[in-house]
């Protein structure tokens, strides 16, 4: 899909406000392109172990045309990998903790944890709205 529609709509959202409220713009994603270009394979592999970017690293591999057989091997090594990771520290987990205790636990932080997320969220919202309405100065001596 984002071989054929996703190259006009990333660089659409790149050229828009909203898109340089997230600091994103097209030399970023020419420059996330050509990365993508060169490290294909791998890039697909270690983006899996990622968090955020094993969500979107479909899109450069389909802007940059990637052989789909080579982006689903990989995709599915890397995401091997990350659950092998993720169930070793549960069976880890498992081995130091009682479930008990750590449903005690997560029960007693749960509502900090909450307040700590909605406030990072509240953050990022004010920060992208920052860098939207804030004014340029291309008046700046070199």
């Amino acid at each position: 899909m984002s071989l054929w529609v996703g190259r006009p709509i990333v660089y659409a959202f790149a050229d828009s406000k909203f898109g340089h409220a997230c600091l994103i713009d097209r030399a970023k994603v020419d420059k996330a392109e050509a990365y993508f270009d060169k490290h294909g394979a791998v890039s697909t592999f270690v983006g899996r172990l990622i968090p955020a970017i094993r969500q979107l690293i479909s899109i450069p591999a389909g802007l940059s045309k990637m052989n789909i057989g080579v982006f689903a091997l990989f995709t599915a090594l890397g995401a091997m990998v990350w659950n092998a990771i993720l169930a070793g520290l549960g069976y880890w987990l498992s081995l130091h903790v009682s479930p008990e205790d750590l449903f005690e636990k997560v029960e007693q932080y749960n509502s900090y944890l909450t307040y700590i997320g909605y406030g990072i969220l509240v953050i990022c919202i004010m920060y992208i709205l920052y860098n939207a309405f804030k004014k340029k100065n291309y008046n700046t001596k070199q």
